[in-house]
């Protein structure tokens, strides 16, 4: 089902939502997706792998982070910190014991929270991924744009990427964002077995992925 939930914002607070498989059992994972086109293409395979948890008596939370899906908050006012206090937000609203974050999500995670990285991501990687996406986008249309400058935009205008339009805030979160991760388990693809979806152009199911990343979490998470 789907769940409202309250979240700070840059014009103040919003409902935001979450899909929610919620019994008001012990175990309570909050789910923090991976960043941008990376979440759409992994978004299916997660929700199979909270329908599978829910049937081992797990309740799981994958909220919507501000400016993103059906969120009414403006993309553009967004950053790395105002994503973490979003999360942090959702974590108490759903009365989270364990957090399961998903590549680019590491950098926005409650930190209180024990739990699982799922293959974590580094901002400047991100940041240089969407930056390469956008140059070689403007090659095939027969313009020439330089990576270094364009970054160099981005930091005091902000800037266009994969559809988003970027603030300056967030590009310089994501220039210098690395994964914080202390107790949390570290789950690399190759554990869970294929490719990593995020690879893909399309978004794809994955039944036999989200079955091992069932197992895995399931094994994880105390009792």
């Amino acid at each position: 089902m789907i769940a409202a939930w309250p979240c700070p914002g840059p014009s103040g607070q919003t409902d935001e939502y979450a899909l929610s498989f919620d019994q008001g059992r012990a175990r309570r994972l909050l789910i923090v997706p991976a960043l941008f086109d990376e979440a759409n293409r992994t978004r299916r395979m997660i929700v199979e792998t909270m329908r599978l948890l829910d049937a081992t008596g797990i309740d799981s939370f994958l909220p919507d982070l501000p400016g993103c899906n059906e969120s009414r908050q403006n993309f553009t006012g967004q950053s790395l910190h105002g994503w973490r206090t979003a999360m942090q937000h959702a974590a108490r609203h759903f009365r989270a014991t364990c957090v399961l974050t998903i590549r680019g999500g590491v950098l926005v995670m409650p930190q209180t929270l024990p739990g699982i990285v799922y293959e974590p991501a580094k901002g400047p990687n991100i940041l240089r991924q969407l930056l390469r996406a956008r140059t070689i986008a403007a090659r095939e249309a027969g313009r020439s744009e330089d990576t270094a400058a364009l970054l160099e935009q981005g930091r005091t205008a902000g800037l266009e990427l994969a559809g988003y339009r970027f603030g300056a805030s967030l590009i310089a979160g994501l220039e210098n964002a690395l994964p914080e991760i202390e107790s949390q388990r570290i789950i690399m693809q190759g554990e869970v077995g294929g490719g990593g979806l995020w690879l893909r152009a399309e978004p794809a199911a994955a039944p036999k992925q989200s079955a091992s990343l069932a197992r895995l979490i399931a094994a994880e998470l105390p009792a």
